[in-house]
């Protein structure tokens, strides 16, 4: 579920033989000279890619140019998506951001033991933060002067700036956080073995659900939250990562609410591809297909759907037709969490 992105009070199993071929040198390197704690993951123990050594310089996700005389190697992330990228990618974070939430809602990749926690996402404890003694700190943001970087840029830590999200192109923006941060810490041969590997993904999901005989195409994908006692109830609409995935799975997005730069006055923003809305306004997708975020929080909304006589009355619901996805899934993650995503709706549509 994604929880508090700055723009509002808002598993996929790698094949072993991929793994092998694009599991990180990195590893043994930041343990042999106490860089970084040791990313954990199958993948990166035998991971044989190379790791860059010369200058890095490059223009991130908001224009501006980075500059660093080697690649990082102890990087501080202030949000879930890219510290998932860097441990893809086999970096282990010296700091991250709300790493419990973090290891609540994110199971793609796991945190190692020894990263500081800097506090919320956007409002790091500077302190704590530099105190971790990162070479590079990775912001999400929208434009240059962010109140984030400018506060950050007042030390002689460099910081990266990803783009928080296109609702234009979300899938490609994914990918091109991923590679930056991979440019950023010399990590690009892991990256284009990981997105090769993605894609390869897709298409052979694409292929898993051609014949799929669905009671509709259409769908909506949607996660939500308790708040003040009632169920807010958040629609992935166009433009959102996780309907991207199931329009290239052959489904119709049908939350068709236009983009609304104010957010939350019942059209979608224009950067992540989200509405808003509580159980009865998913009436207005009829007979839609429904797949949803799960979690095992004590205040999981999902418990409180079957409570609900509008929830259960959907076409969906009463047919059999409405699906949760694991819990786990983050809906703003990097390749390895849409991977998962994607095995999530392959097992609902042609499971």
């Amino acid at each position: 579920m994604i929880r508090a992105h700055r723009i509002a009070t808002v598993t996929a199993t790698l094949a072993v033989a991929a793994l092998t071929l694009t599991a990180c040198g990195t590893t043994s390197i930041q343990e042999a000279e106490g860089t970084a704690p040791a990313a954990s993951s199958e993948s990166c123990a035998a991971d044989t890619t190379k790791t860059a050594t010369g200058p890095v310089s490059l223009t991130d996700g908001v224009g501006r140019k980075v500059t660093l005389a080697k690649p990082a190697s102890r990087v501080a992330v202030l949000e879930w998506q890219q510290i998932e990228d860097a441990l893809t990618l086999c970096v282990a974070p010296v700091a991250v951001s709300d790493s419990a939430g973090y290891s609540t809602y994110v199971s793609a990749e796991k945190l190692p033991k020894g990263v500081t926690d800097i506090g919320e996402r956007g409002e790091p404890d500077l302190d704590t933060l530099y105190a971790a003694k990162p070479d590079l700190i990775i912001v999400e943001a929208f434009s240059a002067d962010d109140d984030l970087i400018a506060q950050l840029e007042k030390r002689d830590v460099p910081v990266l700036a990803t783009l928080g999200a296109n609702a234009a192109d979300p899938i490609g923006n994914m990918k091109s956080v991923f590679s930056m941060i991979a440019e950023a810490t010399g990590r690009t041969e892991r990256a284009d073995a990981v997105l090769t590997q993605f894609d390869e993904h897709l298409a052979d999901a694409k292929k898993k659900v051609a014949g799929a005989d669905l009671a509709t195409k259409k769908f909506l994908f949607f996660d939500g939250w308790i708040e003040g006692g009632n169920v807010a109830i958040r629609p992935y609409g166009k433009g959102a990562l996780f309907t991207a995935l199931g329009e290239q799975l052959g489904m119709t997005a049908a939350w068709t609410d236009e983009i609304d730069k104010t957010y939350g006055n019942g059209g979608v923003d224009p950067a992540y591809g989200l509405a808003q809305t509580d159980i009865e306004g998913l009436t207005a997708v009829g007979d839609a297909n429904l797949f949803y975020s799960n979690d095992d929080t004590a205040d999981s909304y999902v418990k409180e759907l079957d409570k609900s006589a509008i929830w259960t009355s959907l076409p969906a619901v009463k047919e059999g037709r409405a699906h949760a996805f694991p819990s786990g899934v983050w809906g703003a993650g990097g390749p390895l969490s849409n991977e998962q995503a994607i095995d999530a709706y392959v097992d609902a549509i042609a499971g």
